[in-house]
């Protein structure tokens, strides 16, 4: 048990909070690659142990099989990964070369994301939700050389219209190519894609970890993974991981998310968000879990509920997105009680809602808190009692502080930008190390002696850390700071309100004010007594002055491919600008 950690973590086992936050540490191997450290690992030592479950939309019960169930061990997956790495270098792809892999939750993304970290690539995840326009501004941002998709029609389109802008882009190889497309069954399609099964059928499956001082090893400071950022406020950034970068998210699965050894862990997220680095391969794999995954084309709240109760889920991590549209089902027809563990990361969870699930469930949602640019930086750990409306507390090895604008500490109550802080003296694993092709973004953010996230929050007299928003969100209103979430909090609690963002938009009199927009619950509709029955409940509920002044109803919030709500887009059209996506 806990083969892995061991080589990685001094210790494992914590009496408390405290106990933890002071004397956990990683240690970081010389040369650490994911591939051949982790995946190789548990290949040669536990070689049938079970790393991956897969299923699709078509799947109706446990234990079909193929063509829409699939189990892969470590030995599966670290042989499948060996032929790709084959195929690859086949093609032309070494080490350094950038490539972007577009596969929705399809078992091939892992047997990809391997292959490519052993062979010293860099992969972009991408989501097969991209259009043409931002397929081409990724690939020639990154300067990528291959794509891998999920040939679907809409995926398909997309890619052939972006090819001949996307200057370096060499090779498309097609993963699930309908049998139509396959021209002459030499392993290329119609439009000069590659196809993935033919690509396998023939590659060898033995492949030799390169010797250190061969110039084809990774070292630890190269670049394994690039995430464009979610762009919540404008184009997305290149949010650069070193190869170190999984070993820090053993805070993310050990001790968040509390995985277990040999039991199945489930993350909902598309290979194309950071969220799936944080829930559904690395922490995962270093501690031993196996990861399920439900390659869904479009989220049912029913069907999900159905696939955690009918495979047996024991760990659960969804956005509150989904919590709150789980909430609208009758969870008492699913029975939840393999669950041991559910969190929430994404977004801030509301205190409403998580009341609701543990009234459902008998178990409180534990949050996390974090970016595309590290692990979990904030969670409720096992030895804390989950509080509903607060993040928890800091995990180890980062630093984390609230600090002003001064880079001063702030005190209990007061308002400070969460910062990872002390990277000069100690550069945490599982931290981006800059942004690519940026030197001057990279420095600004993390060449002194804190990074910044720019999310503001303030601590209670327990330690625990309480979201407020994004600095840009924070709403100055006649002479009032005013927490979105706060309110946002609030509006959510009403029966009517199924998801709300609150936002600041322009007034004459007042120059800021309160705007809340709202997706409304099933079997309710807009109208004018509605929208004064919620601004009368915030009155209420909370301070008067935080009422939202204008209220819009609609039929669906804006949001990033990954699912965050874009609360920078309604700022911007209210103040009649455009948002730059």
């Amino acid at each position: 048990m806990d083969h892995l950690l061991s080589k990685f973590c001094p210790r494992i086992d914590f009496d408390s909070y405290e106990d933890f936050f002071v004397n956990f540490k990683i240690k970081v191997p010389q040369d650490f690659n994911f591939g051949y450290d982790v995946v190789d690992e548990w290949a040669a030592v536990e070689p049938d142990k079970v790393a991956l479950v897969w299923c699709d939309d078509e799947c109706k019960t446990p234990g079909e099989g193929a063509p829409h169930e699939r189990v892969f061990t470590f030995s599966d997956v670290s042989r499948l990964s060996n032929q790709m790495v084959n195929v690859l270098r086949g093609q032309g792809i070494k080490k350094g070369d950038v490539c972007m892999v577009m596969l929705r939750q399809r078992y091939e993304y892992w047997i990809c994301a391997v292959a490519l970290h052993k062979l010293g690539a860099t992969i972009i995840p991408a989501t097969t939700q991209l259009s043409a326009k931002d397929i081409v501004y990724r690939a020639n941002a990154s300067g990528a050389k291959l794509i891998i998709a999920h040939d679907d029609p809409y995926v398909h389109e997309q890619i052939e219209c972006a090819r001949n802008q996307a200057e370096g882009l060499q090779l498309v190889i097609g993963v699930d190519s309908p049998d139509g497309l396959i021209n002459g069954g030499d392993g290329c399609l119609k439009d000069g894609w590659l196809d993935f099964d033919q690509l396998m059928a023939g590659a060898s499956e033995q492949w030799q970890r390169p010797a250190s001082d061969s110039p084809d090893a990774v070292h630890n400071d190269d670049i394994m993974l690039i995430y464009f950022t979610s762009g919540t406020t404008g184009l997305a950034k290149m949010v650069m991981h070193s190869f170190t970068h999984p070993l820090g998210h053993i805070m993310t699965a050990k001790y968040w998310q509390q995985v277990q050894e040999n039991k199945l862990h489930m993350s909902v997220s598309d290979s194309g968000w950071a969220k799936f680095g944080w829930g559904k391969i690395y922490g995962q794999w270093i501690c031993g879990a196996a990861v399920f995954a439900y390659d869904n084309v479009k989220f049912h709240a029913t069907e999900l509920l159905q696939k955690v109760q009918d495979y047996q889920v024991t760990t659960f991590c969804v956005p509150p997105t989904m919590y709150r549209f789980m909430l609208q089902e009758d969870l008492s027809k699913f029975d939840l009680s393999c669950v041991q563990n559910f969190t929430t990361a994404g977004e801030p969870l509301n205190a409403d809602v998580s009341l609701r699930w543990e009234k459902f469930t008998g178990k409180k949602i534990r949050e996390g808190l974090g970016q595309s640019e590290g692990p979990v930086l904030i969670a409720t750990q096992p030895w804390l009692e989950p509080k509903p409306g607060s993040t928890g507390k800091p995990m180890p090895l980062l630093g984390i502080k609230l600090l002003d604008n001064d880079g001063h500490e702030v005190d209990e109550g007061e308002e400070g930008n969460i910062c990872v802080t002390g990277l000069r003296q100690h550069y945490p694993p599982g931290l981006f190390v800059g942004y690519y092709k940026d030197a001057a973004k990279t420095a600004e953010a993390v060449g002194g002696e804190y990074y910044n996230l720019h999310d503001v929050a303030w601590f209670d007299s327990e330690g625990y850390f309480h979201f407020v928003g994004r600095s840009d969100d924070v709403i100055k209103c006649s002479g009032y700071r005013i927490s979105p979430f706060e309110v946002e909090s609030v509006l959510v609690e009403h029966p009517a309100v199924l998801e709300c963002a609150v936002t600041a938009a322009p007034d004459p009199v007042r120059g800021k004010v309160v705007k809340a927009t709202i997706q409304l619950s099933r079997g309710y509709s807009a109208s004018d007594e509605l929208k004064k029955e919620l601004q009368d409940y915030v009155k209420h509920t909370t301070a008067p002055y935080k009422y939202p002044r204008i209220v819009e109803f609609v039929d669906e919030l804006p949001k990033t491919i990954g699912g965050k709500i874009k609360r920078a887009k309604i700022r911007t059209e209210d103040e009649g600008g455009t948002f730059d996506e």
